[in-house]
């Protein structure tokens, strides 16, 4: 019998096996066989701690003691003095960055601390790939209680009650999508899962499927009874591989185990699941067009009436949510729909997962109560900009089809609500952070440019109508803006959005509105003056050296890939204009501040030739 004193929880999520957490465990686990203290301590990978930023990671159980940034050198030294001389080892101890005062205990982090977790209730907790350590933190008890104890009704009425929204973009209510698809009438009804996690920066569903699986299962289960259906599938997206190993994982040892498949806790309901891998197309986010996916069809939206949960998959009734929304039913069940409430406003229940990245300093996978100030997101648990000499200058929320909120608005509750009023959206919860080096005309091309290429192309507006705005935005960051260019702009993205048949289409110009309506002064700059503030398009800007903040460190000189830069030790450097090609290699090295960015236009000046 294993007589265990100390688990190491070591995060084995996808950013921590990155950053190289296969190589410390080996080289930790190595140093406890050396030191005779393998039988007591034991090292668990379990799946996203969320603090990205910081991995390799590594949480002392039941001690509390976080270790961060974990090298493989590191590991004698760490063995030593936590678990012989039973010291914390300060060095990789998590510091805040003005004091360098070093906390020990994870929830005194700040990037912790302000958390409420509740979908990630077992992240960086359990082994993912035990049954068994999911059942120790009540996994199942919410689907023994909904199938022996409560009927369809009972269930619906509790999810409803709650007031949970779906959380994969649009927040629909839950309670109300399973009620619908159970006054269905048919001999077949499907309980989905949507994984296919497509937005740039997102890794909500990623990590809960990676480090939870058996989350959830057991909310599909519980949908399942709720809705009557025998049958469901997890589309997750090919890309993601550890994430469907881990899912797959977990369904066959709840066949093994009797929680999947006939009779399902001796209450005579049956369901089974298998994994749907999709394609990768962004597009087979939208519902209708996921379904007609695992027909073994191309991708396509159609139109709505009728909706799934009366002409779904197979033209049967089905019902669609996404991870983190079937994540959040097992402790609704277990615990009541007041309990869920006791976090969150009265239209925005329960709490929220993003996937923080981007300029901010702590990238990583939080969870916080809905109504929380978007200020508390990005600098108390975020840490501010990565580069603190660097102003925050906005955020994007909702992915590619959402918006840009800037500064002005950092205050504002995060609810469904008050982010749409903003001009982005909630979506399914990815937050890109952007610095004063943003350029929010480039910003908007770039997320256009996904969305135009991930149009299906089935309606006129969406396939049309996004190419028509980005080439318009394409030739705003090469200079080619004329007068009026912001006005068609905006005709053109009601326009799209006013007739787009699916979700692609109706958001894909949010980019683009939000940012002239907050940053308006940019695509004037960019048409008028042929001018990036920003120093992001090359044709609109020009980078010089300011001689008087000039230190002739050489830094600049030696980082130029053009060898544009010249000058000598003490005397102030130059960069000659017509080897420039506008990297911002030498504006990012610079400590000084000395690399100004200037009009394109100065780079007509001619520079003297050099001997």
């Amino acid at each position: 019998m294993e007589k265990v004193r100390t688990n190491l929880l070591m995060c084995a999520g996808t950013g921590c096996v990155a950053s190289g957490t296969p190589k410390v465990r080996a080289a930790l686990q190595e140093e406890l066989e050396k030191r005779g203290l393998a039988d007591e301590i034991k090292i668990v990978l379990t799946g996203c701690n969320g603090f990205c930023a910081e991995g390799p990671v590594m949480l002392v159980y039941p001690e509390g003691i976080f270790y961060q940034k974990m090298t493989v050198d590191e590991m004698p030294k760490l063995v030593e003095e936590h678990f012989l001389k039973g010291r914390p080892y300060e060095k990789l101890l998590y510091k805040e960055p003005e004091k360098k005062h070093a906390i020990p205990a994870m929830n005194e982090i700040p990037f912790f601390k302000h958390q409420v977790l509740r979908v990630l209730r077992n992240k960086g907790m359990i082994d993912p790939d035990s049954l068994e350590e999911y059942i120790a933190r009540d996994g199942y008890m919410a689907a023994a209680k909904a199938l022996t104890e409560m009927t369809p009704a009972d269930i619906i009425k509790v999810v409803k009650d709650s007031g949970l929204r779906g959380r994969g973009g649009a927040g629909f209510p839950t309670g109300l999508k399973w009620e619908f698809a159970s006054k269905s009438v048919a001999d077949q009804k499907y309980m989905l899962c949507n994984g296919d996690e497509g937005d740039p920066g997102a890794f909500m569903d990623r990590s809960v499927m990676e480090a939870d699986p058996h989350s959830v299962i057991e909310g599909m289960i519980i949908g399942a009874r709720a809705i009557g259906s025998s049958k469901g599938v997890i589309y997750v997206r090919a890309e993601y591989p550890l994430a469907v190993k881990r899912l797959q994982k977990a369904i066959n040892d709840c066949h093994e185990k009797g929680l999947l498949g006939e009779d399902i806790f001796g209450s005579g309901f049956a369901f089974d699941l298998e994994i749907y891998l999709g394609a990768g197309a962004f597009v087979c986010g939208e519902e209708t067009a996921l379904m007609r996916s695992i027909e073994g069809k191309r991708g396509m939206p159609r139109p709505r009436p009728p909706f799934p949960a009366h002409k779904g998959l197979w033209d049967k009734p089905s019902v669609l949510n996404n991870v983190e929304t079937l994540a959040q039913i097992s402790p609704i069940i277990l615990h009541g729909a007041e309990w869920y409430r006791t976090l969150g406003t009265e239209k925005s229940a329960g709490t929220k997962v993003f996937a923080l990245t981007g300029d901010i300093k702590n990238v990583g996978l939080v969870e916080v109560p809905m109504g929380i100030p978007l200020k508390t997101i990005i600098y108390d648990i975020g840490g501010g900009m990565k580069n603190k000499k660097k102003k925050f200058k906005s955020v994007q929320m909702g992915g590619p089809s959402g918006g840009c909120i800037p500064m002005g608005l950092i205050e504002i509750p995060v609810t469904y609500e008050d982010v749409v009023k903003t001009g982005a959206i909630m979506g399914s919860g990815g937050m890109v952070v952007m610095d004063e080096d943003t350029c929010m005309v480039s910003t908007a091309k770039f997320f256009l440019e996904f969305t135009a290429d991930e149009s299906c192309g089935k309606c006129t507006p969406c396939r049309i109508g996004t190419r028509v705005m980005l080439d318009m935005l394409t030739d705003i960051c090469e200079g080619k803006g004329k007068d009026g260019d912001i006005e068609i702009l905006e005709d053109f993205s009601r326009d799209v959005i006013a007739t787009s048949l699916c979700g692609l289409g109706q958001t894909a110009p949010n980019p683009v509105l939000s940012t002239i309506r907050y940053f308006r002064d940019e695509y004037e700059s960019h048409i008028k003056d042929h001018w990036c503030k920003a120093g992001i398009c090359r044709n609109l800007c020009s980078f010089h050296i300011n001689e008087e903040l000039c230190k002739a460190c050489g830094a600049c000189l030696r980082a130029c890939p053009q060898k544009a830069i010249v000058g000598e030790k003490k005397v102030p450097h130059r960069i000659i204009q017509e080897l420039c090609i506008q990297c911002r290699t030498c504006y990012d090295t610079c400590k000084f501040g000395s690399i100004e960015i200037g009009p394109a236009a100065v780079k007509e000046k001619k520079e003297p030739a050099m001997k």
